[in-house]
């Protein structure tokens, strides 16, 4: 495994980070009992994976907290989050509060190194840093956790004008947001200032359908040939992007997208999901690679860094 500083936290973690949501859910999401996943966070754990990242509504907290407990609390780090948000009704202060609390206890930790707010809206963001931020300073006082962090909301939020605010104040320490061959963004609207301001990075999404279920790509490919984004030539392709695999590139989509995301500047920690132990050994196995080559990387820039919003789906059981 090979590991890296999250931004200026002091924390030492994994550049591999194992997600708790997603589609997988650790397993959960596939039927998967608590005891497979538990052996899933130990295998992650086997291959030197120290950072893991759930949500309380990600509804893995309790595994992940059951696989975790005993070890040395120095020997993995570990983000949880909340919503701000609740059916349409922000969240009072104390409400966040509890809701930290209440992560706290189904981890059966007494801090967590990252507490985030989890996909915070545009319109929802001065709320965020004004009125949250502050109570959530006083928890980390009582060394409820580490570090604050905030993470955006890519499907309603394409240009991340959220996180163009957040990268802006102080009370951040850690930034989760979407980038993958497709989704490049993050290159010019916050990576620049993340890596000036010494905050760290959890990329997400660097793999998720488009990539990883037959058809999406081909079907995203012909829509945006037919809106003039793409040439026309892609959207007959069988694989749009079989130009990454040879010899001496990618040997999957997936082992390229992962490398993709690992290598761009900036990036910290690459979080991948899963519910098997193969598939964890394959993710791990690819963002431990070599970047692409240069040429792939400049091609992919060349023909999709102008691209917004696409391949940002959120996962199919786990709805904000």
């Amino acid at each position: 495994m090979d590991y890296t500083s999250l931004g200026n936290t002091g924390l030492n973690v994994s550049v591999a980070g194992l997600g708790c949501g997603g589609n997988s859910r650790l397993g959960l999401g596939s039927g998967r009992s608590e005891a497979e996943c538990v052996a899933l966070v130990r295998a992650a754990l086997d291959v030197g994976v120290t950072y893991f990242d759930t949500a309380e509504n990600y509804g893995t907290e309790a595994v992940l907290g059951q696989a975790l407990a005993g070890l040395d609390r120095d020997s993995f780090v570990l983000s949880t989050k909340t919503q701000i948000v609740r059916a349409g009704t922000r969240k009072t202060p104390a409400e966040v509060v509890a809701c930290l609390d209440g992560s706290l206890k189904r981890l059966r930790l007494s801090y967590v190194d990252v507490f985030m707010l989890h996909a915070v809206k545009p319109a929802d963001y001065q709320y965020a840093r004004d009125i949250i931020a502050p109570a959530l300073v006083a928890e980390q006082g009582k060394g409820k956790f580490a570090h604050l962090g905030i993470t955006e909301m890519p499907s309603n939020d394409p240009h991340q004008d959220m996180l163009k605010c957040a990268v802006q104040d102080p009370c951040w320490n850690v930034m989760m947001f979407a980038f993958h061959m497709l989704n490049q963004g993050a290159r010019h609207n916050v990576l620049p200032h993340t890596m000036a301001n010494g905050i760290g990075t959890l990329m997400m999404f660097v793999v998720r359908n488009i990539f990883s279920r037959p058809g999406v790509l081909q079907s995203a490919m012909r829509d945006l040939a037919e809106s003039g984004q793409v040439f026309g030539a892609l959207a007959e392709r069988d694989n749009p992007l079989d130009f990454l695999l040879h010899d001496d590139g990618a040997e999957t989509l997936t082992d390229a997208a992962y490398r993709f995301v690992r290598h761009e500047a900036g990036t910290d920690v690459v979080l991948f999901g899963t519910g098997s132990v193969e598939h964890l050994h394959s993710n791990v196995a690819s963002i431990l690679r070599p970047a692409l080559p240069d040429t792939d990387r400049d091609r992919l820039s060349e023909l999709f860094g102008c691209l917004t919003g696409i391949g940002l789906a959120l996962p199919d059981r786990v709805k904000s």
